[in-house]
């Protein structure tokens, strides 16, 4: 393929007009689309749900392990010997 012919296709290509769009085919401003009140109530519901879930885990974590320092010590005492701190 010569210069000349590669040169003829680049013109042609550049030359040709961008397709029409196609009906149904979004011609609004894309940057104005937001996903709305509906949206927002989602994201922030998820984000709620999220922050309860971190604490409620924190919560039960806490406990069993005041439960196993609990169970623990009186061990201990029933031994005879004080617990170590663990830290």
């Amino acid at each position: 393929m010569s210069f000349g012919v590669l040169a003829g296709y680049v013109i042609v290509w550049l030359a040709d007009p961008s397709p029409a769009p196609t009906p149904g085919e979004f011609t609004g401003d894309e940057n104005a689309v937001t996903p709305g009140v509906v949206g927002f109530i989602a994201t922030a519901f998820i984000a709620i749900m999220t922050v309860l879930l971190i604490v409620d885990m924190t919560r039960r974590i806490r406990k069993v392990r005041y439960r196993a320092e609990a169970q623990e010590k009186i061990a201990a005492e029933q031994v005879g010997t004080t617990p170590t701190p663990e830290g």
